[in-house]
C-alpha cells in the first residue's frame, strides 16, 4: 500500500500544485494581485540558502510550490490507499494543505498568522488551497479505487452504519490488496 501511495501521491499531489497554479494564475489575471515568493523565501530559510530582497528566483519558488504539492500529494494518497476517499476527505485535506504552509511560513518567520490578513487575501489562499486538494483528492481516489475498496471501507462494509461491537478487520485482511 506504502508503495502505491508514494508514485500516486507524488504523481497526483504534482498534477493539483499545476492545477493550482493555473487557477492562480487566472486568478491574478483578472485581481491584478502580484506572484507570491513566500515559497521560495520560505525554502531558502529552511535550507540555509541565501536570501535577497525583492523578486525571487523562480526555480527556488517553484521548488518549494511544487514540491510542496507532490510531498503532501502522498499523504492524500495514503488517505485514499486506507479508504478516506471522496469530497469529504478532500475538504479534510484542504485543512491539512493549509496547515503545512502555515506552520513553515510561520515558523522561518516568513509568513504571518492568517488572522492577522487581510480577508480578501485569506479567502484567496483558502479557495487555491481548496482547488489542490480536491484536484489531488479525486487523482489519488481514482489510483486507490483501482484496488478496490481500502481497509477502512472493507470495515465499514461489515456491518453498515456506525455501531458498537464490530471488531476490527482480520489482520491479513487489513492491507491484503
Amino acid at each position: 500500500m506504502i508503495r502505491r501511495a508514494l508514485w500516486q501521491g507524488l504523481l497526483a499531489g504534482t498534477v493539483g500544485g499545476v492545477v493550482m497554479t493555473l487557477g492562480e494564475k487566472i486568478e491574478q489575471a483578472v485581481t491584478g494581485r502580484p506572484d507570491s515568493h513566500v515559497p521560495a523565501r520560505v525554502l531558502q530559510r529552511l535550507t540555509g540558502l541565501p536570501e535577497r530582497p525583492g523578486t525571487q528566483p523562480l526555480p527556488v519558488n517553484w521548488a518549494m510550490h511544487y514540491g510542496q504539492a507532490a510531498l503532501l500529494g502522498v499523504l492524500r494518497s495514503v488517505m485514499s490507499q486506507a479508504g478516506l476517499r471522496g469530497p469529504l476527505a478532500s475538504a479534510k485535506f484542504t485543512v491539512v494543505r493549509l496547515t503545512n504552509d502555515q506552520i513553515l511560513e510561520n515558523a522561518t518567520g516568513v509568513g504571518a498568522p492568517p488572522p492577522t490578513w487581510p480577508r480578501k487575501e485569506l479567502v484567496v489562499d483558502v479557495l487555491h488551497k481548496a482547488v489542490y486538494a480536491f484536484t489531488t483528492g479525486v487523482i489519488t481516489d481514482a489510483l486507490a479505487a483501482r484496488n478496490g475498496p481500502g481497509p477502512g471501507q472493507r470495515h465499514a462494509a461489515l456491518r453498515p452504519g456506525r455501531h458498537t461491537g464490530v471488531g476490527p478487520l482480520a489482520r491479513g485482511d487489513a492491507h491484503a490488496r
